[in-house]
């Protein structure tokens, strides 16, 4: 009874900060809009929206008893579609380029308050699938996959940033997508600059990661 109880209240102070933290994101945006007059950057909603997909796939899977080991493949494939959308946020960072002045401060406010909401809600259905893994394959190299995972998503973001690709598209438009992948990956001198961000970003995602664990289990 204890041990429901622990994971409601834990559920519920988790759903509270991730409130708050896309409460301000709203707020500053709507401010943003006010002052500047402008609604350039209502597609966040959207990109907040998507970040929250994978959160829910894993708080579902979380909740729900006896999940299979079936369910919970299709689960994880489902939520890898999604995963990189939630940092990808941090990458519209490269649309101050074309800021205001006058209230540039304001803008770096707004993206950066929905990036880190996504890294946020990134982290944790990360640590999520984590546990999902560990209760139905004890014996998987959990850190290694994760690892792994975080690189992938370091891919994935250069894929929707710089080739415009969107998770629907695995659906949709798949034999497009994956000719790219794999040009990417044979020809690699040929497509430097997507190792370079791959690496770069995924690093970036692997330290982010530590620190959010370290600080999580102290």
């Amino acid at each position: 009874m204890n041990m429901i109880k622990n994971s409601i209240q834990s559920q519920f102070k988790t759903l509270s900060l991730i409130s708050v933290a896309l409460l301000f994101s709203g707020i500053s945006l709507l401010v943003r809009i006010k002052l500047n007059k402008s609604f350039f950057y209502l597609f966040l909603i959207w990109n907040v929206f998507l970040a929250i997909i994978p959160y829910a796939i894993t708080m579902y899977l979380s909740t729900k008893k006896n999940v299979s080991k079936l369910t919970l493949g299709f689960g994880l494939l489902v939520w890898l579609a999604f995963l990189p959308n939630a940092p990808y946020i941090v990458t519209d960072l490269i649309h101050l380029r074309t800021a205001n002045n006058t209230f540039l401060w304001l803008d770096i406010l707004v993206v950066l308050s929905f990036a880190l909401s996504g890294l946020f809600l990134f982290y944790l259905s990360l640590i999520d699938m984590q546990n999902l893994i560990l209760s139905k394959f004890e014996k998987l190299p959990v850190k290694t996959i994760t690892t792994t995972i975080l690189f992938l998503c370091g891919f994935g973001v250069y894929l929707g940033r710089f080739l415009r690709y969107n998770s629907w598209e695995i659906i949709s438009g798949p034999q497009i997508l994956f000719m790219d992948i794999i040009n990417i990956i044979i020809a690699p001198f040929q497509h430097s600059e997507a190792w370079l961000f791959t690496m770069g970003f995924g690093m970036f995602l692997v330290v982010g990661f530590w620190m959010f664990k370290k600080i999580t289990n102290s």
